[in-house]
């Protein structure tokens, strides 16, 4: 299934690149409004909430549509998130860079463009659209290319969060001195969740480095855990866009009891 992602995701940023030539999204850099911390958002005591908007999943299926994507992540923001995670993938997320826009200008919160990155373009397309963070994943990735991406995107003043799934991946991350290291609990190749993998690989995480567990957490008690040990973030998608009332879900995980 990544490998088949990847592929497409290849088609479409060529696609796109005949569409916007890269020196038009150069030049639309001009305009850029000041980054927001993203990884500075991660970093505040107790553990930080980055609230995903996803409409639907190779896994999931669809997951929701009726609500817009400024209700979704005002309700977000107003639930206590410290940022946000915003699906663009077309054609298996049904996301676009058009909901990044939207979600930017709706909230205060930093903004990470979660998507498959493989090409240098769609970091420029990633800043020129008001993202404050991108998603790179080392699975999909050779460590070359990784390492030109990581420094490309910290160059245009992107933080990046560089996935994980097995030790392997980790030491690929850290050796392209990766400071936000996402550990994902979802197998890529089956989709099964196991949230055991987060406290595996955590010992193997040097000190110093921003940690976000992704994937399979659904209660307060789940992140209060992780809490305990030390991982700095955790990204919460389908359960949120799941919710009858997605600001209560938000307010009870993040545990902003008082908004």
């Amino acid at each position: 299934m990544l490998d088949r992602i990847v592929e497409a995701t290849r088609d479409e940023v060529e696609r796109r690149r005949e569409l916007v030539p890269l020196a038009r999204l150069e030049a639309a850099l001009a305009g850029r409004p000041s980054p927001r911390p993203f990884q500075e958002a991660l970093t505040r005591p107790g553990i930080s909430v980055i609230a995903e908007h996803k409409r639907r999943s190779p896994s999931a299926g669809a997951i929701r549509d009726d609500m817009d994507v400024t209700d979704v992540v005002r309700a977000y923001e107003r639930g206590g998130a410290a940022a946000l995670s915003i699906l663009t993938e077309p054609s298996h997320f049904g996301g676009s860079l058009d909901d990044l826009v939207v979600a930017r200008a709706a909230t205060h919160l930093p903004v990470l463009r979660k998507d498959f990155i493989v090409d240098p373009y769609q970091l420029v397309e990633s800043a020129a659209a008001g993202a404050d963070a991108i998603l790179l994943i080392v699975a999909a990735l050779e460590p070359d290319v990784l390492l030109e991406l990581h420094r490309e995107a910290r160059a245009l003043d992107l933080d990046v969060l560089v996935e994980v799934h097995d030790e392997e991946e980790l030491e690929v991350a850290l050796g392209v001195e990766a400071e936000v290291i996402g550990i994902n609990n979802r197998d890529l190749g089956d989709f099964t969740v196991d949230i055991e993998r987060t406290y595996e690989l955590l010992s193997d995480v040097p000190a110093g480095k921003t940690v976000v567990s992704e994937s399979g957490f659904s209660t307060r008690e789940e992140l209060d855990d992780l809490d305990r040990v030390g991982v700095d973030a955790v990204l919460i998608g389908e359960t949120l866009m799941r919710a009858p009332d997605i600001e209560a879900a938000c307010r009870e995980l993040s545990g902003d009891a008082a908004l």
